[in-house]
């Protein structure tokens, strides 16, 4: 993978990526106390699968919540107390997997005080822990300059989308998007941008608002941008 932040004199190599998936390395869970000891020491890369790379995954179309804990405590186990507690949950107002790890543990526990019994699942139903691997492309499209994102964007897949605005956060030294990684070190007068890319909460959004966005708010930057140059 590539790092802008560690290539700020290099134009912007627009990538795309595809998620390979494969089993967790845990029990599945057939009930709420089973789910929750799952959690608490599943690796990090099924957190990350189950909260942060449902946008990507085809077969995720929950229009409701955002992570798959949330989904299953909400189809298949009946709780919506629960799944709306835990579908609040942003991964990336965490500073780390860790501390999103213990807040789910800690809502599950605190949800299981509150109930007589414990919530379980008919055979067939049970959660199953998933992790994948990202494989990333090149799309052949290199970027001088960060304005040039106003006509690329719009060319741009979902999952390329994704991997530069999401993902990136997860690579990228700042823990910023792959666009604010590259304006920061690219060329001056690009604060407007990085400020901009800042200010969008994508993580409630789809793909598709989320690449709207970045188009409804690169646009008339760089409108201006051509304006005073």
């Amino acid at each position: 993978m590539t790092d802008h932040s560690e290539n700020i004199n290099m134009p912007f190599a627009v990538k795309d990526c595809a998620l390979i998936t494969r089993m967790g390395g845990v029990d599945t869970a057939v009930n709420l106390r089973e789910l929750r000891e799952r959690i608490r020491v599943c690796p990090e890369a099924c957190l990350f699968h189950h909260f942060m790379e449902t946008l990507v995954r085809p077969s995720f179309d929950d229009p409701e919540f955002r992570n798959d804990f949330a989904v299953w405590s909400a189809r298949y186990l009946r709780d919506r107390v629960l799944a709306e507690r835990l579908g609040i949950l942003n991964p990336y107002k965490f500073d780390n997997l860790q501390q999103l790890r213990e807040t789910v543990v800690e809502t599950i526990d605190d949800r299981l005080a509150e109930l007589p019994y414990v919530p379980s699942v008919p055979k067939g139903d049970d959660f199953i822990f998933m992790q994948a691997a990202t494989v990333v492309f090149d799309v052949g499209i290199l970027l001088e300059s960060p304005y040039q994102l106003s006509e690329t964007i719009p060319q741009m897949s979902y999952s390329s989308i994704y991997y530069h605005f999401i993902e990136a956060r997860r690579r990228t030294e700042e823990r910023v998007d792959d666009f604010t990684a590259w304006c920061k070190g690219v060329e001056e007068g690009c604060e407007e941008l990085v400020e901009a890319f800042k200010g969008i909460e994508f993580y409630y959004m789809t793909l598709p608002e989320l690449k709207t966005t970045l188009i409804e708010t690169i646009e008339p930057l760089t409108v201006k941008a051509k304006h005073e140059r």
